[in-house]
């Protein structure tokens, strides 16, 4: 069977460019990362971002919340082999603040900023951001409760504004 051709998955933003759009549900400083890194990519190559962040991806750009997400060590499967420890003992007090000062450790030998930097730089960097309306009306949060720069937009008004985007929900 052929590969298909680089040109059959390219979407068109408004100004021509392959548009991306991200859709993030969880606010774990673990699943923070991933939609972020990817819309910076995303950005750096010159690909259109749109990003959505929904229930408790809300977190990541929640101006009272975003600056400490931590790592969820209860139910993580992948948390013992990180921390070789198993993974009952992730239900111990301290464990998820100590899982999360670890990888913020980690994020910052990266040379990655910390997720309300990543945040800002995204959205100067061009990135569209946008606050669930349903989850935001569910959580009793208002538009002053995001990040400068954040919208709020409704599910259908977003599937609408990313009609032909390849879409990630993380």
């Amino acid at each position: 069977m052929a590969k298909p051709s680089r040109a059959l998955h390219k979407s068109s933003g408004t100004n021509g460019n392959r548009k991306l759009a991200l859709i993030a549900s969880k606010g774990s400083l673990d699943m923070a990362y991933p939609p972020l890194i990817l819309a910076n990519a995303a950005r750096m190559s010159g690909i259109d971002v749109e990003m959505f962040f929904t229930f408790w991806g809300l977190d990541m750009i929640t101006k009272k919340k975003m600056k400490n997400l931590n790592v969820a060590t209860v139910g993580n499967p992948n948390m013992h082999p990180w921390f070789h420890i198993p993974t009952l003992l992730g239900a111990l007090p301290g464990m998820s603040a100590a899982a999360s000062w670890m990888m913020r450790g980690e994020i910052k030998k990266l040379g990655f900023p910390r997720v309300p930097e990543f945040i800002e730089q995204l959205i100067d960097a061009g990135a569209n951001v946008y606050g669930c309306k349903m989850s935001m009306d569910m959580m009793k949060l208002t538009e002053a409760d995001l990040v400068d720069g954040a919208i709020v937009l409704g599910a259908m008004e977003f599937m609408d504004l990313t009609e032909g985007a390849q879409i990630v929900f993380v």
